[in-house]
């Protein structure tokens, strides 16, 4: 006879019977240990600005920390000011994201920066709504740069706070995998009520995942809310939602469109077909990838079988 499943080991709602008023059990610790051991960061710093916020949060998309520091040091010395980005072609945006992947964030990032220097005179609007109007912002990017840049209140989900709320308050060793509306209601029940306190609570609660309630590796000994947390409380529950979805690299078009792109990014001339054609063996797939990349406007193809980085 199967035993009954224990349902998951849940902290109390807001408004709950115990009267625990929404996170505020969890805020002060959480924030406390990030005052103690948040990476020391170019876009935390001052003199990085809203601009600066918003560059990070579109290469860090995806992006391990280390990959981006580099790129994104030089990207700021070459274009401290979104009108800086907005005044060179879309093309140097792309050569200048080198390998970070996903080269479409660099011609969306390249189109906030002209909407931000025609629409609110070079400076980075500090609205939600004026920056979710901006080309390629979405809900995430729009509360980040709101929260992080101008200490705004907003519920800021990326995967790593949706674990930290997975596991601390609803008990499962991992979130849906895509956002659901129960997490964004969530979200927003944990926030602290003062503005400032809630933009830290939101670095707070995602440098914790980053760092400490880790995908794989987690290291509770480290934890601030290891003691209050409902998946440790519970023991620690194997995941039984749909399967982690992996992230494949070798072989799929994604490596060749990557290939592509470096000749690309690599010439400051236009390049013929047969120096494309040279970087990968599979004829079918290479012209697909060709294709794609055209599609998306992250290739510009000339007559005579040349093709270029884009120039508008």
């Amino acid at each position: 006879m199967t035993a009954p499943t224990k349902p998951p080991h849940t902290v109390p709602a807001p408004g709950s019977p115990d009267g625990s008023p929404g996170g505020g059990h969890l805020h002060a610790p959480v924030i406390t240990w990030f005052d103690e051991h948040a990476r020391d960061l170019p876009w935390r710093r001052p003199e990085a600005g809203p601009w600066g916020v918003m560059v990070s949060e579109f290469m860090l998309q995806q992006t391990p920390v280390n990959r981006v520091l580099p790129v994104y040091e030089q990207w700021m010395a070459r274009w401290p000011r979104p009108a800086d980005l907005a005044e060179d072609a879309p093309g140097e945006a792309v050569r200048a994201w080198g390998r970070l992947g996903y080269p479409r964030r660099a011609l969306r990032l390249h189109g906030a920066a002209v909407a931000i220097t025609e629409r609110h005179g070079g400076d980075v609007p500090s609205d939600h709504a004026q920056l979710l109007a901006l080309p390629g912002i979405g809900e995430y990017t729009a509360a980040a740069v709101a929260s992080f840049a101008y200490g705004r209140r907003h519920a800021v989900l990326d995967t790593n706070v949706r674990r930290v709320f997975a596991r601390a308050v609803t008990g499962v060793q991992y979130p849906p995998n895509a956002t659901t509306a129960a997490e964004r209601k969530l979200a927003r029940a944990l926030l602290p009520e003062e503005e400032r306190t809630a933009a830290r609570w939101a670095a707070a609660s995602m440098e914790l995942g980053a760092l400490v309630c880790t995908a794989k590796n987690e290291t509770c000994h480290r934890c601030p809310i290891a003691t209050q947390c409902a998946w440790r409380l519970a023991g620690k529950p194997e995941h039984e939602g749909p399967p982690r979805r992996g992230q494949t690299y070798a072989g799929t078009d994604r490596q060749v469109r990557g290939k592509l792109l470096a000749v690309l990014r690599e010439a400051h001339a236009p390049v013929p077909q047969a120096a494309l054609d040279r970087v990968w063996h599979e004829p079918v797939q290479r012209a697909r990838a060709l294709d794609g990349l055209v599609a998306d406007g992250l290739v510009e193809p000339l007559p005579g079988g040349r093709y270029r980085l884009p120039l508008t």
